[in-house]
């Protein structure tokens, strides 16, 4: 066993013993011992003993029905607590020490001071940084709030137990902790019975806030200012906001139905609420803690003749924070006060802190000020009034649709049949034009009323509750100037920021020629006052295209795009709606960033945390802080030292690479006649949409077939049949061409020199790590009808032969050599995954074939593994 790793592997077994005794007390030996040589089969199974893979699948096949959910539940359970050990293993104290594992901050800064960069180059891109993580609740969250609670609260068990005086009483009582919560977890039931509403989903996003993030944000920033005092010897400005937070929890309505103009105008509510709920704590305990007497002349101007000023001038924001809580309060419950709305800005809290701040340092006592009152600061300067700011996202066609009717509707004609520059002349007229647009008297139809009352609600807003507007499927400069123009026929008198999202790779590709015209536009020059976002869609991309084709349209096109900015003098912000899995632009945050174009984070960072990766970044307090450190070093690095911009011949080949595995995927997702039938037989997509994970719908038309299928579902789908097939189609067509014409050489230099390159391999290599051949297989002969066959077999074949060629590309070794923690992680799950797959085709096939008589346990069964293999994949959507 690696050393390493040996801690890791304590608590995995501790947890499993524990699981093991909530088993037994629950249905006895008899079934524990049959979990433990499924198991033990399971094992031996990946060491490639085939005699044991065939009586592991005899096994699993000849459960009952009634033990078929026990079972299922077993394995996925132990998987979860993988994840606790795994999580809690990254921030224990001997991770650094057993891992070689450095501080990624104090890594760069000495990374830094022996590159040529002056220091003042390197201080102003940390004032400069602008990092905005966007938490999104993207349907691949499958554990329930309530078992989230278990688990870290067994994360704060395991450090306890890492404390090396503890008495024998003191571990043994911890142990028993553990296992009552390993025992309720087990007495629970992991699938949710109703699916969340989008104010459900916020709320759960508030709830990483409250718990992770708030107490994160302070400590994080104190290492980043001890860094920068240590290494160039300067300080993190008062207002600093490196990091801050936005949402689409009850924003984004792109496909969603539920996502209504009152759901927004309620998340905003809510997200008020619990900040002045947050930050009237923090003024209370701040109270007791200011009780010194020696103040400033400013500071005594403001309170008068008080014998403790500090304590005063808080107090009496207390006492406001106060009365606004009881005032949000009473709203959010439907309920009237007389209570009254007193803090409704972010600088009515900073000001005073602010004032009190200065003084304390004024007067000898910066040692106090830099206590619990700078982390107050640190936590108004990201978080403020508004708790996050809240995006709004919505489809473009939705805004055409609105404008049609409304064109009809004035006898102008209907919209959507107007070209391109007719629709131009029209926004810009209406701009331009002071009288109102929309007649008093129009009765609308409801999905039109419901895009303009959701602009209403913005206009009714405060401008700091949002982020930027969204526009999904742009494709055109119209489909931005229709937003700004129904922003404005709503009364909304500020500029709200609006971003094109350009996701197909022929949106991508044409994105630049979008910007060109509507920047060509004095109008719209005028409106973003030098400031521009646009956000790059890996998913849609990557489905429409396969990952290596779409990995290169978003470089190009960010790469034109950062051109296009810098010829127009234009801060710009590109917006990365990353998922967490590699066909959906997933990798290492640290990674991915350096594997971006040079200059395209010049204008900060937007990128979107999606379903459980919101929980594995930033679930707990510590993997936060270490989490926000790796995405602020990359930014700097990427910055600072950028990497090198790519050769024409890497071009080429890229070109070569990305035009051949294109057209390979392509002609097997959309060409291959028997690809769909097959994709429903041999994946659970079409029992996906039985479990209640998200408030979106799976489809974004009902009734659509496979290319209606958003791509989260598409690549959930086949990750749990372990072929991974969008992360991998098409990118050994492309490499083997390259090779067959003489690129070898070319390859091996870029996978050498060009992060772009070697982060693309990496991915694959991930993916091939997680991938199973003799599972997808064993779901064919499950499932599959056996005229279609012949296409698994091909798939498979083809996914062995990607796997053979990527490793030729590796300077040496196996897949993820130079990643050995990621390695050890996959290993880890293995065996407890491998069960569930089986379970999962056996399932699949007894309700597929009788349906109506169904034993009532069975779906929930189907619907424990899906959620168990998605725990074992870690990365599902």
């Amino acid at each position: 066993m690696n050393e390493k790793y040996a801690a890791l592997r304590a608590n995995v077994n501790l947890l499993g013993q524990l699981l093991g005794k909530s088993i037994k007390d629950h249905k006895g030996q008899v079934f524990l011992d049959k979990i433990e040589t499924i198991r033990r089969l399971a094992k031996s199974s990946r060491q490639g003993n085939e005699n044991d893979r065939q009586t592991l699948i005899d096994t699993l096949q000849t459960l009952s029905d009634e033990e078929l959910l026990p079972v299922a539940r077993a394995f996925s359970q132990f998987l979860n607590l993988a994840n606790v050990a795994e999580q809690f293993h990254t921030i224990s104290r001997n991770f650094a020490d057993q891992t070689g594992a450095s501080d990624p901050l104090e890594q760069l800064f000495t990374k830094l001071k022996a590159s040529d960069l002056s220091q003042e180059a390197i201080v102003n891109a940390v004032r400069e940084l602008d990092i905005d993580l966007v938490l999104t609740a993207h349907p691949t969250e499958v554990t329930r709030r309530t078992l989230i609670h278990k688990h870290v609260q067994l994360n704060d068990c395991l450090e306890a137990l890492e404390l090396s005086d503890l008495l024998p009483k003191e571990r043994d009582r911890i142990i028993d902790r553990i296992e009552q919560l390993i025992n309720q977890a087990w007495h629970t039931n992991e699938i949710r019975e109703q699916r969340p509403t989008p104010v459900d989903e916020a709320k759960w996003g508030f709830a990483v806030i409250e718990n992770s993030l708030w107490p994160a944000i302070p400590e994080f920033m104190r290492h980043l200012d001890e860094q920068l005092q240590q290494h160039l010897g300067v300080r993190l400005p008062l207002d600093a906001a490196p990091v801050r937070f936005t949402s689409w929890m009850g924003g984004d309505r792109d496909g969603n139905p539920f996502v209504t103009a009152k759901v927004t105008a309620k998340v905003l509510e809510l997200g008020r609420w619990m900040a002045i709920n947050l930050f009237y704590q923090e003024i209370k305990e701040l109270t007791s803690e200011l009780s010194m007497g020696d103040c400033t002349d400013e500071l005594r101007a403001v309170v008068g003749d008080n014998p403790e000023p500090y304590r005063a001038l808080v107090r009496e924001l207390r006492e406001q924070l106060r009365e606004t809580k009881e005032h949000l309060t009473a709203k959010v419950q439907g309920h009237q006060t007389e209570s009254r709305d007193l803090v409704r800005s972010t600088a009515q809290l900073r000001e005073p802190l602010e004032l009190c701040y200065h003084s304390l340092h004024a007067c000898g006592m910066g040692n106090i000020a830099d206590g619990m009152l700078l982390d107050v600061l640190r936590k108004v300067a990201c978080f403020g009034v508004h708790l996050v700011k809240l995006d709004i996202r919505q489809d473009g066609e939705r805004h055409a649709l609105a404008l049609s009717e409304l064109t009809r509707h004035l006898g102008l004609g209907d919209y959507m049949e107007w070209s391109e520059e007719d629709k131009q002349t029209f926004l810009l007229t209406e701009l331009n034009s002071r009288r109102p647009l929309i007649p008093a008297d129009w009765e609308p139809s409801e999905e039109t009323r419901e895009v303009l009352d959701t602009c209403k609600v913005i206009a009714e807003s405060d401008p700091d509750a949002f982020g930027i507007y969204i526009i999904s499927m742009a494709g055109a400069s119209s489909d931005v100037l229709s937003v700004q123009l129904l922003l404005k026929a709503a009364g909304c008198k500020f500029r709200m920021p609006v971003a094109p999202l350009f996701e197909t790779q022929e949106d991508l590709m044409a994105g630049t020629a979008v910007m060109e015209r509507l920047l060509s536009i004095d109008w719209y020059r005028g409106y973003i006052q030098g400031r521009q976002y646009i956000m790059i869609g890996y998913s849609d991309s990557a489905k429409d295209a396969g990952m290596m084709a779409a990995g290169w349209a978003q470089y190009a096109a960010m790469e034109s795009l950062v051109a296009l900015a810098e010829a127009n003098n234009l801060r710009l912000t590109l917006f990365h709606g990353r998922g967490g899995t590699v066909g959906r632009g997933g990798a290492p945050a640290h990674q991915a960033l350096l594997s971006q174009p040079p200059g395209s984070l010049r204008g900060g960072l937007r990128v979107t945390e999606q379903g459980e990766m919101i929980r594995f970044k930033f679930g707990l307090p510590k993997v936060a802080i270490n989490s926000l450190s790796l995405y602020t070093s990359a930014v700097l690095e990427g910055n600072l030292l950028p990497p090198p911009k790519p050769k024409e011949c890497w071009r080429e080949v890229m070109e070569l690479l990305a035009d051949v595995s294109c057209e390979h995927y392509r002609s097997v997702v959309r060409g291959h006649q028997d690809f769909v039938p097959y994709f429903r037989a041999a994946t659970p997509e079409m029992e996906l949409g039985k479990l209640p994970l998200g408030s979106r719908p799976s489809k974004r038309k009902p009734n659509g077939g496979v290319e209606s299928l958003r791509a989260i579902p598409w690549i959930f789908a086949w990750t749990q049949n372990r072929l991974m097939l969008p992360a991998w189609l098409g990118a050994q067509k492309g490499l083997e061409k390259a090779i067959a014409e003489g690129k070898l050489e070319v390859l091996s230099e870029m996978s050498r020199q060009w992060p772009f390159f070697r982060t693309r391999l990496e991915m694959l290599e991930m993916v091939f790590l997680k991938a199973d051949a003799w599972l997808a297989e064993y779901y064919d002969t499950r499932l599959v009808p056996k005229e279609l066959w012949p296409l698994g077999q091909q798939l498979r074949a083809e996914l062995a032969e990607s796997i053979e060629l990527v490793l030729k590309l590796r300077p040496q070794g196996g897949l993820l050599d130079d990643q050995p923690w990621i390695q050890e992680s996959i290993k880890l799950r293995n065996p407890y995954t491998d069960p569930l797959n089986v379970l999962q085709a056996e399932l699949l096939g007894r309700s597929r074939r009788d349906p109506e008589s169904l034993h009532p346990e069975l779906d929930q069964a189907l619907m424990v593994t899906i959620a168990g293999i998605a725990a074992g994949m870690r990365n599902t959507g």
